[in-house]
């Protein structure tokens, strides 16, 4: 063989086992990166094959929306082995639907294992009603619970649209269809029609609260006019059990529920995925994988804003504006 051709030849061959070793090593690299993956799920804190006893931590944050990720996670810490659960709730609240079921998923949870809602920053309106889904109550002493009411809001853009010379005009079936529709002043009827279904939801929330606290019809009376009060406040007026957080209330389930004492905490949350995830959440990890943590917060921040923005229907939420 002609010298060049077997330079080339050599060459030729280099090139072809840098190509396989690239592709054996991207082979490897995935493979161990399944197995990685696998064994988080596996025998992670919380891994179907995880026999190590625990306490679950289940944190409820920001707007409540009753989203079917975090109903599956409550079910699934309800199928594990965790020896109880700690709801952390930091919370405005949010739809009263949404609260509701919520609720409901909560009150299933602690059917099965012992349950401690640990109030941080606030456990209002939407969040007070996950609050009362556990056993007992927990509250620092500066935090902010109750907000017992429900409201519905919608704008009235009629004085804009007489300034600008725009009329909408409709037909509908009945008068009270699609009422009240912003583009024409409330009448009476359909004012009447919302107050009803308010009144409804809120008997609901004052039985709710009545039921789930033992009060008396004068107890209830003290605090469900709407106001927030604090963690000092609620203990005295029946709203917590016991003035603290964690520690207090781990304490009570080793005192009351005979949890085994020295148990780790772990967290429990919901699996992600790029569908579920909307753009300003997105942005957040994308700027926190660069350690741009004030990006971060603020694209947070903003997602915040929108789910606010996105609620319809009747709301269980404090301050709904706050984030404007």
């Amino acid at each position: 063989m002609p010298a060049p051709l077997f330079a080339d030849y050599l060459v030729e061959r280099r090139l072809l086992r840098r190509r396989l070793s690239f592709w054996r090593v991207s082979a490897f690299t995935v493979a161990a990166l399944v197995v990685i993956i696998l064994g988080l799920r596996l025998f992670g804190s919380d891994g179907a094959f995880n026999f190590s006893p625990r306490i679950a931590r289940l944190s409820i944050t920001g707007i409540i929306t009753g989203d079917r990720d975090t109903l599956k996670l409550i079910s699934r810490i309800e199928d594990s082995d965790a020896a109880a659960v700690l709801v952390s709730i930091n919370s405005p609240g949010g739809t009263t639907t949404g609260a509701e079921r919520l609720f409901e998923a909560i009150r299933r949870l602690s059917a099965k294992k012992p349950t401690v809602a640990v109030v941080g920053t606030m456990a209002a309106s939407g969040g007070y009603i996950a609050a009362l889904g556990a056993d007992q109550i927990v509250a620092q002493g500066n935090s902010l619970v109750g907000s017992i009411g429900v409201l519905v809001e919608y704008p009235n853009f009629t004085k804009l649209l007489d300034t600008i010379g725009v009329k909408v005009e409709d037909v509908k079936s009945s008068p009270l269809k699609a009422s009240p529709n912003g583009f024409e002043p409330t009448t009476p009827e359909a004012r009447a029609a919302l107050a009803s279904i308010v009144d409804d939801s809120f008997a609901w929330f004052k039985a709710l609260v009545k039921d789930r606290r033992g009060m008396t019809d004068a107890q209830l009376a003290a605090v469900d006019d709407g106001r927030v009060f604090t963690g000092r406040q609620g203990r005295d007026l029946h709203l917590v059990d016991r003035i603290g957080g964690e520690r207090e209330a781990i304490a009570w389930l080793e005192q009351e529920k005979s949890v085994p004492k020295g148990l780790k905490v772990r967290d429990w949350k919901p699996t992600q995925s790029l569908e579920r995830l909307g753009i300003f959440s997105f942005a957040a990890r994308g700027a926190a994988l660069v350690h741009l943590d004030w990006l971060s917060q603020l694209f947070a921040q903003g997602d915040e804003f929108t789910r606010s923005r996105m609620l319809d229907g009747l709301v269980s939420i404090w301050q709904v504006d706050s984030a404007n």
